[in-house]
């Protein structure tokens, strides 16, 4: 089967993130079909960025034909962004007729952040008579009405709003990666039969190899710790607002006459003022390390003792969670302190760890005091279930599997 990915964000092992495309694109490879993904040469998400050598860039990396549209670079959320997302979809309906000639797709998959890619995308589905599906991430716009505080009224806002009612109206199959997104999607005109829950999960492959050595900042961090037997929290990923990190800070603070210690690894936004906040406060029980790269995070996650989730209070969440974080934490095998409140709750299903209301920092310390006083038995059991979760239920093979199940299953 020739299936063409349409991902602005898509990346690579070695670029970086958005990784989810390119292991679906790779099972699938292995599964014995054709697949190209198309995505912008610059998005903010990744690591790095490839080189444009003109207007389309083909490299074929594991199997997977990746196609790069040339986009302007940008920084932040400002107009230098919307102009590279108008680059990319005028791209798309500039060079996927080109591209798509000598092989003729049979499933069309749209699946950026924003849903402008959908119009490209049902162009050459149609062109092609193929099956047409959108892979929906974050629910634009609602997220920037809710988060960013953006009115219906913004233009931008209005242009969304109809790019997401057509493709609820006109694609043959919604997956998502929200378990509850479709209360949302029913009120623009998706129908319930058209839509499946395809979560995130973990690349086997990552696990399986030996991890490189930590950096010497890192385990110098270990070491010092270890030495005097403090209990060790960890978090590992981007630092957004999205991530509830002040209120682990708050937690910290309330936690300071404990034998505990919080480490913070990542990089964002946030990072710095963090960092500065909890310098006034002279957390001491609280650390920030640099980012890790991706092969190195594992080796991270399992010296932890715990580690942390968190998400804001936002009617967003009531749709549902599937944070890529979550499921290294779980493969590490270590309990999870998650402070959510959505229409799912991962970690209480998995029975890994414990969860407490979000955005509520007393809450979020004596989760973390559970923990502590947890005997080491409980803490390991908590750990294998969800390690045995995942490898249940959120590896790529399976998940490659259930999505071009539902692409050319579910009826039109």
């Amino acid at each position: 089967m020739n299936i063409l990915l349409i991902n602005h964000y898509a990346g690579s092992p070695d670029l970086g993130m958005d990784y989810r495309p390119y292991y679906l694109a790779r099972e699938w490879v292995r599964a014995g079909h054709s697949v190209t993904i198309v995505a912008a040469s610059f998005a903010h998400t990744r690591r790095a960025n490839p080189e444009a050598l003109g207007p389309v860039t083909l490299e074929v990396i594991d199997g997977i034909q990746y196609a790069w549209l040339r986009t302007p670079a940008y920084q932040g959320n400002g107009p230098g962004r919307i102009l590279n997302m108008a680059s990319f979809v005028a791209g798309l309906f500039r060079h996927l007729a080109e591209l798509t000639r000598p092989w003729a797709p049979q499933v069309v998959v749209a699946s950026s952040t924003y849903p402008l890619d959908f119009y490209p995308a049902r162009w050459i589905a149609r062109r092609h008579h193929a099956r047409l599906a959108f892979e929906l991430h974050d629910l634009w716009p609602l997220t920037l009405k809710e988060l960013g505080r953006m009115s219906r009224f913004n233009p931008f806002i209005a242009v969304m709003q109809a790019a997401e009612d057509a493709w609820c109206r006109d694609c043959d199959v919604a997956v998502s990666i929200l378990p509850y997104a479709d209360r949302h999607l029913r009120t623009r005109g998706l129908r319930p039969e058209k839509f499946v829950h395809v979560p995130n999960g973990i690349d086997l492959d990552e696990w399986a190899e030996a991890s490189p050595p930590l950096p010497p900042g890192h385990r110098a961090f270990l070491d010092r710790q270890r030495s005097t037997g403090r209990f060790l929290v960890g978090y590992a990923g981007a630092h957004g607002i999205s991530n509830a990190l002040d209120v682990l800070v708050d937690a910290a603070a309330r936690l300071r006459e404990q034998p505990i210690d919080l480490a913070l690894v990542g990089s964002g936004p946030e990072r710095e003022r963090l960092m500065a906040r909890a310098g006034k406060l002279g957390l001491g029980n609280l650390t920030f390390l640099d980012a890790l790269p991706k092969a190195v995070v594992p080796e991270w996650l399992v010296q932890m003792d715990c580690l942390f989730l968190g998400f804001r209070a936002s009617p967003l969440y009531m749709f549902g969670v599937s944070p890529n974080k979550l499921f290294d934490y779980m493969m590490a095998g270590k309990p999870i302190i998650c402070a959510i409140s959505a229409g799912n709750d991962p970690v209480a299903e998995a029975g890994c760890g414990v969860s407490v209301p979000a955005d509520d920092p007393g809450a979020l310390a004596e989760g973390i005091l559970a923990l502590h006083r947890a005997s080491p038995g409980e803490r390991l059991a908590m750990g294998l279930r969800g390690r045995a979760h995942i490898l249940a239920n959120h590896t790529y093979p399976q998940l490659a599997a259930r999505f071009l199940d539902a692409i050319t299953q579910v009826p039109s």
